[in-house]
C-alpha cells in the first residue's frame, strides 16, 4: 500500500515510521517553509505542495488530492489538525477512489457540528450540559440581539459550533462580558473553521476532562482502548495528559467506557476516535464532543495498552477489519505525556519563532520522544508551536511521574524558548503528584521561570559554530530524492537527534 501523509511535523514522522514498519510506501507533502523539515526525509517521496501559508499548502484540498492521484497513492492519512476533521477533504479523497484513513465523511460532518453531535449523544442516552438555545443561523444577528430573549446563568461557556483544539472557546462571568466573548469567539471560529456559529454551555467548576479512545471498523464493531486524563490545560489547550486517568473508581471507569462505546456504535464509527467528557465533583459525566481523528496524546494510550494505534489505523485501512477484540485490551502501568512548545513564558506564553541551535532529547528506560526536531530547524510563525512530546511509562503512576521529571531535566533545546521549565514546575506540585488536578489547575499557577544555565549556553554556542562550519564546508545537495534520508551526509550529521 502507498500512503500520502497530509501533514507535517512530529505526527507526519510518526505515521511514516509506522508505514515503513509495515512495508508501506509513503509520500510526504511540504511547504516552502518546510523544505528542510524532518518529515520530508522519512518519506519515500516528498512533494512541494505550495507556499508557507497553510491555506496555500497543507489546507489546499484540490492540490493535495491532485498530488495523491498523480502519485497513485492508495490512501491518505491526515494526521491531526489541518484537514483531519474536514468533511469536504474526506469526501473528495473518497471520490478520487482513494482510502481516507479516518471516519466516513458523514461522521466527520456530524461530529464537527457540535450541536448535531450533542443531539446524537442525547439520543444515545448520554448526559449533555444543556445551555440556552440560540438560533442555528446567527450570521446576521448581533450578540446583544441574540441574547435579548435568552436567560443566562453565569459563569457560562461560549463555544464554536465547528470548534476544535480549544479554539473558539471563552468563559463569561457577566452579560456585558458575554457579549464581547461571543464576538471574540465568532472571529476566532471564522478564522479557524470558516464558520462563526457559537453555542452556550454551563460552566462546570473544578471539573475533570476525561476522554476515551475508541476504534471502530465501520461495520458495527467498536472497541474501547482505555481513557485519558487531560485536565491540565492553559487557554483550553492541553499541556499534560496521562493514562489511565488517576483516581477513578472501577464504576466510574466502566461507566465512561460504556458511554463511549454506545456513542461509537450509534455512529457506526470507523477508524480511531476520541469521545470527550467532563466529570464533575459529584461523579457525573457530561458529554463534550467527539474528535474524529488521531489525538496528539495518543502515545499514552499506546504505552499502557501495548498497542500501536497508527499501525492499527493503517491495517484497518488496508484490510477492512480489526485484528483485536475487547478482551485483548487491558492497561499495564501508567503513562504521561508532556507537550514541548515553542513559547515565551515570560511574555504570557506567546508563541515564538527562531532557529533551534542545539537539541538533546531525553532517553533511557521508559522514555519516548515523538518529535521532528533537529539542530538548525527553523520554527516559523506559520504553523502550530508544538515542537515535541515527551512520553514516559512506569510500572505505576509514581514511577511515571518521577520518570517524567528526569526526562524533562534531560531535554535540552536552545535557540527558541520552550515551556520545559514550566512543565517541570507543574509536575512537582502536590495536586499533580497525588493525581487530584482539575481543569482550573493552571488558572492561578504562576511559577517563577528562570533563565537557561550558563553551562548549556556554552554548549549551544559551540554546537552552533560547528553546524555553521559544517554547512559552509559542504555543497548543498538536493534532499528530496526518493528515500535519500538513509544515505545523505545530513543523516550522519543528525544521527541521534531524531
Amino acid at each position: 500500500m502507498k500512503v500520502l501523509v497530509a501533514n507535517r511535523g512530529e505526527i507526519a514522522v510518526r505515521i511514516m515510521r509506522a508505514c515503513r514498519e509495515l512495508g508501506f510506501a509513503s509520500v510526504a507533502l511540504y511547504s516552502e517553509a518546510d523544505r528542510e523539515a524532518l518529515h520530508t526525509r522519512y518519506a519515500d517521496e516528498a512533494v512541494l505542495i505550495g507556499p508557507a501559508e497553510a491555506k496555500e499548502s497543507y489546507l489546499n484540498i484540490e492540490k493535495i488530492v491532485q498530488v495523491a492521484v498523480e502519485k497513485k497513492v492508495d490512501a491518505i492519512h491526515p494526521g491531526y489538525g489541518f484537514l483531519s476533521e474536514n468533511e469536504t477533504f474526506a469526501r473528495k479523497v473518497e471520490e478520487a477512489g482513494i482510502i481516507f484513513i479516518g471516519p466516513r465523511p458523514e461522521t466527520i460532518s456530524l461530529t464537527g457540528d457540535k450541536l448535531a453531535a450533542r443531539k446524537t449523544a442525547r439520543e444515545a442516552g448520554l448526559r449533555v450540559l444543556a445551555g440556552p438555545d440560540l438560533p442555528v443561523d446567527q450570521k446576521s444577528i448581533d450578540p446583544e440581539e441574540l441574547l435579548a430573549k435568552v436567560e443566562v446563568e453565569f459563569p457560562i461557556m461560549v463555544k464554536a459550533i465547528s470548534g476544535g483544539g480549544g479554539r473558539g472557546i471563552r468563559i463569561a462571568h457577566g452579560r456585558e462580558e458575554l457579549i464581547e466573548m461571543i464576538r471574540d469567539a465568532r472571529r476566532e471560529a471564522q478564522a479557524s473553521f470558516g464558520d462563526d456559529g457559537v453555542y452556550l454551555e454551563p460552566f462546570v467548576n473544578r471539573a475533570r476532562h476525561i476522554e476515551v479512545q475508541i476504534v471502530g471498523d465501520g461495520q458495527g464493531n467498536v472497541i474501547v482502548l482505555g481513557e485519558r486524563e487531560c485536565s491540565i490545560q492553559r487557554r483550553r489547550q492541553k499541556l499534560i495528559e496521562e493514562a489511565p486517568a488517576p483516581g477513578l473508581t472501577d464504576k466510574q471507569r466502566k461507566q465512561v467506557h460504556q458511554y463511549a462505546k454506545i456513542l461509537g456504535e450509534k455512529l457506526n464509527y470507523r477508524s480511531l476516535g476520541t469521545v470527550e467528557f467532563l466529570l464533575d465533583q459529584a461523579g457525573t459525566y457530561y458529554f463534550i464532543e467527539v474528535n474524529p481523528r488521531i489525538q496528539v496524546e495518543h502515545p499514552v494510550s499506546e504505552l499502557v495498552i501495548g498497542m500501536d494505534l497508527v499501525r492499527m489505523q493503517l491495517r484497518l485501512a488496508a484490510e477492512g477489519n480489526l485484528r483485536i477484540s475487547q478482551k485483548d485490551v487491558f492497561a499495564r502501568g501508567a503513562a504521561i505525556e508532556a507537550r514541548i512548545i515553542a513559547e515565551d513564558a515570560a511574555n504570557n506564553f506567546m508563541p515564538v519563532t527562531g532557529t533551534v541551535t542545539y537539541v538533546k532529547e531525553p532517553d533511557g528506560p521508559g522514555v519516548r520522544v515523538d518529535s521532528a526536531l533537529y539542530q538548525g530547524m527553523e520554527v516559523t510563525m506559520h504553523y502550530d508551536s508544538l515542537l515535541a512530546k515527551v512520553i514516559v511509562w512506569g510500572e505505576d503512576r509514581e514511577i511515571a511521574v518521577q520518570r517524567l521529571g528526569r526526562a524533562l531535566d534531560e531535554f535540552q533545546i536552545s535557540g527558541v524558548p520552550t515551556d520545559i521549565e514550566f512543565l517541570t514546575k507543574i509536575i512537582t506540585q502536590e495536586n499533580f503528584v497525588y493525581g487530584t488536578v482539575d481543569t482550573t489547575f493552571l488558572d492561578n499557577f504562576k511559577p517563577a521561570i528562570g533563565q537557561t544555565s550558563e553551562a548549556l549556553e556554552k554548549i549551544v554556542a559551540l554546537a552552533a559554530a560547528l553546524v555553521e562550519h559544517s554547512q559552509k564546508s559542504k555543497p548543498r545537495e538536493d534532499r528530496h530524492e526518493a528515500n535519500t534520508w538513509r544515505t545523505t551526509a545530513w543523516n550522519e550529521q543528525m544521527r541521534g537527534t531524531i
